[in-house]
């Protein structure tokens, strides 16, 4: 019994000379060789040269912050539980007199990591955040020895504060505002 209609005869008949020593399957294997030399590089100088990512690409997370530098993160648990991978954990705290400057609510994330061992970066973390807290760039993660590094804390997460490093925070706002733009472009 046939499953396919794909089934093909094997051709039997006795080879010849030309045949026997390969000859023919070599030359066709060397314009392919050839054939390759001239047309367009597939690769690319990593260290140099990046390649566009694709506008649904998601990488690395990262925490946002406002503008006066405080964190957006209220510890809600709204993105830990939306994570099919459960790579996402947080311990709540509440906020103490005198930190208002370092948190825009009464509740925060005294503890934040994620497991990049773990993530599949489907987003749904970025998804499910009410505050627009956390969000995936356009960097993936580095190659390491260790199991350990790939346990992002808070501080590999957080942004740069808008006061203290200025440009690198106006650099981290404007990836997350050009990716916020194509999004409500493609809606």
């Amino acid at each position: 019994m046939q499953l396919t209609n794909r089934a093909k005869q094997v051709d039997r008949k006795p080879l010849n000379i030309a045949e026997k020593i390969y000859l023919p399957a070599v030359l066709k294997g060397m314009g392919i060789t050839l054939s390759h030399i001239f047309k367009k590089k597939a690769t690319i100088k990593f260290p140099e040269e990046t390649r566009p990512f694709s506008p649904v690409f998601r990488g690395l997370h990262i925490l946002n912050r406002d503008e006066e530098g405080r964190e957006n993160c209220t510890a809600c648990g709204l993105c830990a539980v939306a994570c099919p991978a459960e790579a996402i954990t947080m311990d709540a705290a509440e906020r103490l007199p005198g930190e208002e400057h370092l948190y825009r609510e009464e509740k925060y994330a005294a503890k934040y990591e994620i497991n990049m061992l773990r993530c599949i970066f489907c987003g749904l973390c970025e998804e499910a955040c009410p505050k627009d807290a956390i969000y995936l760039t356009e960097t993936f993660a580095p190659a390491n020895y260790s199991r350990q590094s790939f346990i992002y804390g808070k501080d590999n997460l957080v942004i740069p504060h808008p006061k203290e490093n200025p440009e690198a925070f106006t650099k981290a706002k404007g990836l997350i505002d050009e990716r916020k733009a194509k999004a409500n472009q493609e809606k």
